[in-house]
């Protein structure tokens, strides 16, 4: 289980990260018109109704997901791609450092990704990077990266960072994509919390009970009234927050049993023949999401978008 913030980076994240992601309106009025602004153009469409408008709808939605998961969708398909014995002599860990640097590259150069953007992907690589440190250590041992590469440090190949960046990069994109807003929004102390004491408990298990479904408990009470309104085509739609949770999440675990099946890396369990990811995974990823969800909220500065109930 991989999850993208470190305790000790959390609080970094926040302040580093504050002025990152405000600018996109303005950023795309500078632009010609791109593929961006086509996605992000709301007027009304009167003409649309009945089926025809729940079927168009539904298209754009794809459109969107699909460009939200531009950076994750062409990284995966690099891993997913490149083989085992790498190519040309160069490890396949390396290679797949080389591709995800030059997709953002590219997304910078294309204006597909703004430097706000790319900074707060940064620090969820960063944080993730961290964390596989300390889950692939010798003491921990919770997975492995069994392939050579000439760029890992601490046992743990420099790519593997991109993986939380990808989760980051689809959430922050999909905000600004579907301009969201939140309803309900529990008390942002509370909400900054629970996701500390939620990345606690994925270091504090190995030495004492696990808490999370306790946690987890507390997670839902406190999103249960919270409400995504989100903008597929030009009017507004709502879900509740927890069932996007749920549902980032189930899609993570489906690519980690891919990855795994690619022997990008290994849970103990899988060394000897590939068998699936234990479903209990996807509880992991969902309360990653929460944390990851929190720390785009913070660093979006969207607290006037936010309604949060008096107390």
């Amino acid at each position: 289980m991989r999850q993208t913030v470190a305790t000790e980076s959390l609080g970094c994240v926040f302040t580093c990260g504050a002025f990152a992601l405000t600018r996109p309106a303005a950023l795309l009025s500078k632009r010609p018109r791109s593929l961006d602004a086509y996605l992000l153009d709301s007027k009304p469409r009167p003409g649309l109704s009945g089926i025809r408008r729940a079927l168009i709808e539904f298209l754009w939605f794809g459109i969107k997901e699909a460009r939200a998961c531009l950076f994750a969708g062409l990284f995966f398909l690099a891993v997913f791609g490149v083989p085992r014995t790498g190519i040309l002599g160069v490890p396949r860990y390396d290679l797949l450092l080389l591709i995800a640097v030059a997709i953002q590259a590219w997304m910078v150069w294309a204006k597909l990704e703004t430097w706000d953007e790319l900074k707060a992907i940064t620090l969820f690589h960063v944080i993730g990077f961290a964390l596989e440190v300390f889950k692939t250590s010798e003491a921990i041992g919770s997975w492995s990266y069994p392939d050579f590469a000439y760029t890992k440090l601490f046992g743990v190949p420099l790519f593997s960072g991109f993986m939380y960046a990808a989760v980051g990069s689809y959430i922050i994109q999909s905000w600004r994509l579907f301009d969201i807003r939140i309803r309900h929004h529990p008390p942002y102390w509370m909400a900054g919390l629970v996701p500390l004491m939620l990345y606690a408990n994925f270091f504090t298990h190995h030495y004492i009970p696990d808490l999370r479904w306790y946690l987890a408990a507390l997670a839902l009470g406190l999103y249960a009234r919270t409400t995504v309104v989100f903008r597929p085509l030009d009017r507004d739609r709502t879900m509740p927050l927890l069932l996007g949770f749920l549902l980032i999440g189930f899609f993570i675990w489906l690519a980690e049993n891919i990855s795994t099946f690619f022997g990008i890396w290994r849970y103990p369990d899988q060394l000897g023949a590939w068998s699936k990811v234990h479903i209990g995974k996807w509880s992991s990823w969902s309360l990653l999401v929460v944390m990851t969800f929190t720390i785009v909220a913070n660093l979006k500065h969207i607290k006037e978008r936010v309604h949060v109930p008096p107390a």
